[in-house]
């Protein structure tokens, strides 16, 4: 977590409005509008979970508003503390670099407003629960508790629909993210294909849009581990050109929809929030 440092001493404090400091989501930016729309979505669900805390959506490029706009306007409010909640499955250079430098400029202009960075969503048990109800919704089933995560390793034995022939067939689960030039960075994104085959029961092989391992490449792993029905699970926050760009490689296999506006991820949205603040509270202890 990155802290800006706090208001000079002796400087006159400016009202804040609501019953916290106010929640600054920012999400990547895209030039699809689909991945805007989706992200206004999440954040209306996240501002509607805490109604008395002054929630806002910025991106980091290619959209708008950017979070330079979103400071200077919760600035103009009144707005002394600010949590930055990035909206980044991975703690790659937008989370370590440009988020923080972005931070650092913007709080030189408004000396008065502290900008508390927290921590990116990563591959939280409730998102990997997300992820597993995209799956489930996919072959039709109802969604899985995303809060009671005890209950996703039942996952796999309700794969059967009578609706549905192909229900009762072996499954495979191909997790598919963005992808780096960075291995080390894709090692860590693989994890989430582990604990999603740890909590369904289900094989799973890792891929990625834009690097090897292909999607092609996970759907010829997975059934030779013998799957006869592959559903491939987008560990992406919102659709764009790339879930595009996967579903134009494997056409043949069922895509479950990205995480989205699921419960899930405003759960762990604030608990980003709730470290950021304790934190917070405790370094000015």
């Amino acid at each position: 977590m990155h802290r800006l440092p706090a208001p000079p001493r002796g400087a006159v404090p400016v009202p804040r409005g609501g019953s916290g400091p106010a929640l600054i989501a920012v999400a990547h930016g895209s030039r699809d509008p689909r991945s805007a729309a989706t992200m206004a979505a999440v954040v209306a669900a996240v501002a509607a979970a805490r109604p008395g805390i002054a929630v806002r959506l910025a991106f980091l490029d290619l959209s708008a508003p950017s979070v330079d706009e979103v400071v200077d306007d919760l600035a103009d409010q009144g707005h002394t503390d600010v949590i930055v909640v990035p909206l980044l499955l991975g703690n790659a250079f937008h989370a370590r670099v440009d988020l923080p430098a972005l931070l650092a400029e913007t709080g030189h202009r408004h000396p008065r407003v502290r900008l508390t960075q927290a921590a990116v969503l990563g591959p939280d048990p409730l998102l990997i629960a997300a992820v597993a109800d995209r799956v489930a919704l996919s072959c039709r089933l109802p969604l899985l508790s995303a809060r009671v995560t005890p209950l996703i390793p039942a996952f796999p034995t309700a794969f059967t629909d009578a609706a549905d022939p192909l229900s009762g067939l072996p499954l495979g689960i191909a997790v598919a993210a963005v992808g780096s030039r960075d291995t080390a960075a894709n090692r860590r994104t693989a994890v989430v294909a582990r604990r999603l085959a740890a909590a369904t029961g289900c094989p799973t092989e890792m891929c990625f849009a834009t690097v090897e391992p292909s999607i092609e490449h996970a759907v010829e792993e997975l059934r030779a581990r013998g799957a006869e029905r592959i559903v491939v699970a987008p560990w992406f926050l919102a659709p764009g050109l790339l879930t595009d760009r996967l579903v134009a490689a494997a056409p043949e296999v069922v895509h479950a929809d990205v995480i989205g506006a699921h419960s899930a991820l405003v759960d762990v949205i604030w608990a980003r929030y709730d470290t950021a603040v304790a934190t917070e509270l405790v370094l000015s202890a």
